[in-house]
């Protein structure tokens, strides 16, 4: 019998579907914002960022429909002091250089990042 556990602590990378990205391409993407994100989050919150690591590294990955709803994301992860990463691409392969492709939002205490995120579905 699995047990579910409650984690305290999470991420979430919001994907753009709207851009047609490979599954691989959309991989590497959900890694840049994850990595991105967390490295802000051990600069900025580094208590959380600590539970979030001793805790397992729990990660979701969510989608959006457009460049708009992932800078709304941003606008609210501002607002609620929540370290976040937006990643462009370089466009060396499937899209054009700067392309937004994810936000990466915390790690943060979960509670906190569904206040911006509870509504989104995942990927």
């Amino acid at each position: 019998m699995i047990s579910a556990r409650k984690f305290k602590y999470k991420q979430v990378i919001a994907v753009r579907t709207d851009l047609g990205m490979s599954k691989g391409k959309t991989a590497v993407q959900v890694a840049h914002g994850s990595v991105s994100a967390a490295e802000r989050a051990r600069t900025t919150k580094q208590e959380e960022w600590r539970a979030w690591m001793r805790e397992g590294q729990k990660k979701v990955a969510v989608k959006v429909d457009s460049e708009e709803e992932i800078m709304e994301l941003r606008r609210q992860a501002i607002t609620h002091n929540l370290p976040h990463a937006i990643i462009r691409d370089a466009g060396m392969t499937e899209l054009p250089p700067g392309t937004l492709t994810v936000i990466g939002i915390g790690p943060a205490k979960s509670e906190s990042v569904d206040e911006v995120t509870k509504d989104l579905k995942l990927l």
